[in-house]
């Protein structure tokens, strides 16, 4: 061994036929291996067992043990050959086995992550959601800090988009948005327009977006839309859906001009056939490419419509719709729209028209979204003859419920989160708070015996939120929101009764470029004039001349 030469070899260039060998032999079997293969000579070894691995590009020689035995004749001790055999196989057991461990180990970290992103998933209180929560709670002015308010203890209200969208294609009166609106190729504004001119792709992807950033998106039309639309809107290329849900609201009433089929509708009531078939439009989209639908119903309330409230409530609840919104009109937006005394239409007397379509007196109270001068929301169903609350304002009990949700439910997301995840974020709820489900049976069974046994089994149950939404004339929005901007509180009684409810606007605005918020009310009194006037003279519109040809005379 002293006079024998040496020669050391890098491990790098062996690397891969070492991984080739992986299946075979140990990593350092695997080493000594590449080395025989690459310098073309033998490999000695006393491990039988590498002699019998196949598909190996070198010679085996096998070393033996020189003579043992106590006469000292010649030959390999058999026991010695065995034990060495033995403690090679053990090692190679020893690595292997090790190999496995170390899978094992790798397994069960992606397991616990696993099992530690679904405990995440699934907690009951999200902590982002919280503290918005909070800030939404702290934000709000005294005054809307009610037993029953929704804003800062379960929701932080609603988001509209901001942006460049398609012009309408109706002509309405009253219009909420300035006379600039419709001079430009496109313009800015809460709704969009009419979404059905977006192209159906361009739509898809920016309801995708929103239900990526936990929004659950609703998209605004005025209803008249082809079922190709609806088609091309839901399925993608390969004609499979791309949206497993799509919400709209879709605002119809007596004041919108340009209807295909109905240019100047002559009353409420001659809308309904077109109510039907939007709803009929969407159970399609379910019936045929298992697509979710929601629809709501909103329509503006005028003097010249008020009594035809009721009527609306009482033939849309039962058409399918899942919200029926009704806007008292405003002095706001475009002037030249303004038909009629707008003030002698009162939130309440448009509540008492709702409440005569329901059949029932109902308290907007239990339940508040922002300002009840401006919203006014209940919900219930309609079951039978009349639209039954979801919780009864006299009824203490009921109270405790709604308490009881907020303390323990509050902060639980609801909206876009998946069923799988909402059902065991309740359950882990429910076994932290055994109170839930005492309580909740406690108001079903109230709930039954107020409805009636009989009305449940001979009747559908039709879900239906009933909500007023009030906007606020420009004349006192503009200098209300100049003093907010100011950081100033307005002396005038009325005017900080206006920033009151602009601080609790439960309708807002989103500015991407700056990421604020604005109240639809501001947003439409005060942001739209000077912006659609900027697009106006951005993206002109490019006059035609429609007149015909004239003929040549030969």
């Amino acid at each position: 061994m002293v006079t024998t030469t040496i020669d050391l070899v890098g491990a790098a260039p062996l690397l891969n036929r070492m991984w080739e060998l992986r299946s075979n032999v140990s990593g350092y079997d695997a080493a000594y291996l590449a080395v025989a293969e690459a310098f073309g000579c033998a490999l000695v070894t006393a491990d039988d067992r590498l002699a019998r691995v196949s598909d190996l590009g070198c010679e085996f020689r096998l070393a033996l043990p020189p003579p043992c035995s106590p006469d000292g004749s010649s030959g390999a001790d058999s026991r010695w050959v065995a034990w060495n055999s033995l403690a090679s196989r053990a090692g190679s057991l020893t690595v292997k086995l090790w190999q496995q461990l170390l899978r094992i180990r790798r397994v069960g970290r992606r397991w616990w992550a696993a099992v530690r992103a679904a405990e995440r998933r699934t907690r009951p209180v999200d902590p982002d959601f919280t503290a918005a929560l909070a800030d939404r709670w702290a934000g709000l002015p005294a005054i809307v800090r009610t037993p029953g308010q929704v804003l800062g203890r379960h929701g932080v209200g609603c988001e509209g988009t901001h942006g460049i969208f398609p012009r309408c294609n109706l002509a309405c009166t009253p219009c909420y948005h300035s006379r600039d609106a419709n001079q430009v190729r496109v313009h800015a504004q809460l709704i969009g327009g009419e979404v059905s001119l977006l192209d159906p792709d361009d739509h898809a992807e920016a309801l995708t977006i929103m239900r990526a950033h936990g929004r659950e998106p609703m998209s605004f039309t005025h209803g008249d839309i082809d079922d190709d639309y609806l088609d091309a809107l839901v399925l993608g290329a390969d004609g499979r859906p791309r949206l497993r849900r799509v919400s709209f609201a879709a605002h119809f009433d007596m004041f919108m001009y340009g209807r295909r089929g109905l240019v100047r509708p002559p009353d409420e009531a001659s809308l309904d056939p077109y109510r039907q078939r939007f709803v009929e439009q969407l159970r399609r989209l379910r019936r045929e490419h298992g697509v979710r639908t929601f629809a709501a119903h909103n329509m503006t309330v005028t003097p010249a419509n008020l009594d035809q409230v009721a009527g609306v409530v009482r033939s849309a609840g039962r058409m399918g719709f899942g919200m029926l919104s009704f806007q008292p009109a405003a002095f706001v937006g475009d002037d030249r729209r303004w038909h009629g005394d707008y003030r002698n239409t009162t939130g309440d007397d448009v509540w008492a028209q709702i409440e005569a379509g329901a059949g029932t007196r109902i308290d907007y109270r239990v339940l508040e979204h922002g300002d009840v001068r401006c919203n006014r929301t209940a919900y219930g169903a309609f079951i039978g003859e009349r639209w039954h609350p979801l919780l009864d304002g006299d009824d203490p009990r009921d109270l405790q419920v709604r308490d009881r949700f907020f303390a323990h439910l509050g902060a639980t997301p609801f909206t876009g989160t998946p069923p799988g995840q909402l059902a065991a974020q309740l359950l882990r709820a429910c076994l932290r708070h055994p109170t839930i489900v005492s309580g909740s049976l406690g108001w079903l069974v109230r709930a039954v015996r107020r409805v009636g046994v009989g009305t449940l089994l001979h009747h559908r149950v039709r879900p239906v939120t009933l909500v007023m939404h009030q906007f606020m004339d420009a004349a006192d929005v503009v200098p209300a929101w100049e003093l907010m901007q100011q950081g100033v509180v307005a002396d005038d009684p009325h005017l900080r009764s206006v920033q009151e409810r602009l601080q609790a606007c439960h309708y807002a605005m989103a500015h991407p470029e700056d990421g604020t918020l604005v109240p639809a009310c501001a947003q439409h009194s005060v942001l739209d004039p000077g912006e659609n006037a900027a697009l106006r003279t951005l993206l002109p519109l490019v006059e035609r001349d429609r007149r015909p040809a004239r003929r040549k005379v030969a």
